[in-house]
């Protein structure tokens, strides 16, 4: 599954590549918001994936609306923030939120496998991930 990874800085961004390349994702790094349409058209993003404290700075209302983005999961991270403390999910549409310390491979795996289910219109698409992409949706990862 290709992703792109927003951050606030380069750093930011180059460090959610490695972590989740890790996890089999093809990954690559964004900063900021501003050129995001064009970032998702180059890398044929599937799923983005977005540092929650910059998600929590910008209106998505646009993105909501943009025909092109408005296809595109996002899925907020944060390394500071838990789960409950999280709100965009009810706010901005966003498909997942992950807390980073404490983040294990299955609930990974389970949130990316309901991602692309969800972009294949509720089937199993063909695994192109180093893992089974048949398991069930989870309501809430934590």
């Amino acid at each position: 599954m290709r992703v792109l990874c927003i951050g606030r800085h380069q750093y930011l961004s180059e460090h959610l590549c490695r972590f989740f390349e890790k996890l089999g994702l093809d990954a690559s790094p964004c900063v900021g918001l501003g050129e995001i349409e064009e970032q998702i058209r180059a890398t044929e993003a599937e799923a983005v994936i977005c540092d929650y404290d910059l998600l929590a700075t910008v209106p998505l209302s646009s993105w909501e609306s943009d025909p092109v983005m408005s296809t595109v999961p996002i899925i907020a991270v944060s390394m500071t923030r838990h789960p409950g403390e999280a709100h965009l999910a009810d706010v901005n549409g966003v498909a997942g939120f992950l807390y980073l310390p404490t983040l294990d491979r299955t609930n990974a795996q389970r949130l990316f496998a309901a991602v692309r289910r969800k972009r294949a219109g509720g089937i199993n698409p063909p695994d192109t991930l180093p893992w089974s992409g048949t398991i069930p949706p989870v309501a809430q990862l934590g």
